[in-house]
Formats: C-alpha cells, structure tokens, sequence
C-alpha cells in the first residue's frame, strides 16, 4: 500500500454494514472496506480509468477486485469540503464547508465576499464512520483529515483509530521526526526512526490495521 498513500486520507473501514437476512437463512457475509481519498487525483488519472499515461498497478488491481465509481463527482474541487461531503452524505454547501479549511481571507479586487466558514465538521452530523461504528464495527482512519483539530478530530466523529490526521493540509514533515516547528507531533507518530518516510509509515499502518481487523467486524 505504500506506493499510493501519499497525500491521501485513507480510511479503513473494518467491515460493511450487511442486509439483514430473512428470518432462518444463513447471514450475509460482512465484507472490508477500503474507501481512498487523494488530493489532486484527476478521474482520468489512474491506468483503471484508461490513462496510458500513469502507471497505477496496485490501485488498478484494487480496482478489478473491488468497485470503480464511473457516474459520480467530486461534491468539490478541494479538499475539505469533498471530504465533509463523503463522510456525511451532505452537499458541503448544507454543512458550511465550502473551501478548504480554515479559509481564505478576502481580497480587496474580488467581486464576491466569500461566505463564512464552519471551522470543523460539526459533532452534529452523522459520519459515515460513526455508522458503521454503530453498528459495532472497528474503523480507522490513516492520512490526512483536514476537518478539524482538537476535539474535532478523526476520533471525535467515529473513527476508532488515528493515525496522522489533524487539522492541517499538508504533513508537518515528510520524514521522521514527525513534527513541526512547534514540536507538535502528528498524531500516532510521535515515535519513529530518523529518516523514516511518511509514505511508508501510513502504508505499513494501514495495512497492519487491516490485517488486525480482517476477520471480526
């Protein structure tokens, strides 16, 4: 999983919430989920897409064993809000987060004020995480979340595992130590050999959380 990490919010869903079946038949086998966020990644971008240009094995191989979206769109054209959006089922416009969060300030040539800006996803709404949660199953949430800090975090909106998400856009560092210049740590990597690459880490983090959860919901 290494290999396409990078800049992405990965998000391990340790199950998927099953059909209930009738009365007296076998129960429906519960399936992993995978759900794979990525900056930047244009829909033509990936060799399962069609693009003769990049090559994408290891994705390209999820894709011919899972489920490709073919009529769908991002809800926007950066990050937080198509985030805000995939976690909550909601249009980002509904949530309040319609720009990459914390904002931008206004500028004094542009025509339009931009509108206020809900600072973090709100506790109120039901994640797509807190769901499966619910319904008793592990989640995980590995990369970068962008939606809130403090008491807004991945754990705060039903993810059971974070490792590196927080407030921020980009990685305080894309080699060990992970932290920035305040000495904050990105969380679940407050331990780490020098030089190691964050690329690596959250590849090896998801995949270990995976494998610990493969066969329990």
């Amino acid at each position: 999983m290494s290999s396409f990490v990078r800049a992405a919010c990965l998000t391990a869903l340790a199950g998927v919430v099953a059909i209930p079946a009738a009365a007296g038949a076998d129960p429906v086998p519960r399936l992993n989920v995978v759900l794979i966020v990525a900056d930047d990644l244009g829909w033509a971008d990936l060799g399962c897409y069609g693009s003769k240009y990049h090559r994408t094995p290891s994705l390209d191989r999820l894709a011919a064993n899972g489920l490709r979206f073919t009529q769908a769109y991002a809800a926007a054209p950066v990050c937080s809000p198509t985030r805000a959006a995939i976690l909550t089922g909601k249009y980002p416009a509904r949530i309040g987060i319609t720009d990459w969060l914390p904002g931008r300030p206004d500028r004094p040539d542009q025509k339009l004020l931009r509108p206020p800006l809900v600072t973090d996803l709100p506790a109120s709404e039901l994640t797509l995480a807190a769901a499966f949660k619910k319904a008793g199953y592990t989640t995980g949430h590995i990369g970068k979340w962008h939606l809130g800090g403090a008491g807004a975090g991945p754990q705060d909106r039903g993810f059971d595992v974070n490792i590196a998400g927080d407030q921020t856009g980009s990685p305080l560092s894309y080699f060990a130590p992970y932290q920035g210049k305040g000495k904050r740590f990105m969380p679940g990597l407050e331990t780490a050999p020098d030089g190691e690459y964050l690329t690596d880490r959250l590849g090896a983090a998801a995949e270990k959380f995976l494998h610990a959860h493969k066969d329990k919901p």
